[in-house]
């Protein structure tokens, strides 16, 4: 965050990273005490689905099945450099407005999954979303935040306002 940001700007920013984490770590505590070992559960005509998943690779499970050593290198230590190195570009390029909030969705949600991984070697997931056949991976909370930051971070990118001081934005 920049000195430049007005206080209560920061502490909204704050605000949001620890809701977003907080919500991951009840989200996934009442999952392991309501899903697991249970039959799955189904809502609105099947469009959401919720089953307890322990997932030790990363999206869509992908490395799941890497020897322990690579995994803990590329997921835990991985993710973790990919989120310092997040927040350097955030503070170093002062980013601001819906990229900056973007930054803290991806930074929190990556966080709150690197706890689980920190933990217990994966991490927690519980939803899915879909009609018919066609349907996502089992996700969780923090995932939907990581993806919303990842959108707004995009999408931000060149808006009016949302650049570093003295910039231009792209035309």
């Amino acid at each position: 965050m920049q000195h430049g940001q007005p206080r209560s700007s920061r502490v909204l920013l704050l605000l949001a990273c620890l809701a977003t984490v907080g919500c991951d770590r009840i989200s996934k505590h009442a999952a392991a005490s309501l899903l697991t070992g249970a039959a799955d559960r189904s809502f609105l005509g099947d469009t959401i689905r919720l089953s307890y998943a322990e997932n030790s690779g990363g999206f869509l499970s992908i490395g799941a099945d890497l020897p322990l050593e690579r995994r803990l290198i590329v997921f835990t230590i991985g993710t973790g450099l990919m989120l310092a190195g997040l927040a350097f570009i955030a503070i170093r390029s002062r980013w601001q407005g819906a990229r900056l909030l973007g930054a803290a969705l991806v930074l929190a949600g990556g966080a709150s999954n690197l706890i689980d991984r920190l933990a217990t070697g994966a991490v927690v997931d519980f939803m899915n979303v879909g009609v018919g056949p066609l349907r996502t991976g089992v996700f969780n909370v923090a995932d939907v935040a990581i993806m919303g930051g990842v959108v707004l971070i995009a999408f931000a990118r060149g808006q009016r306002g949302d650049h570093p001081r003295g910039a231009e934005p792209r035309r």
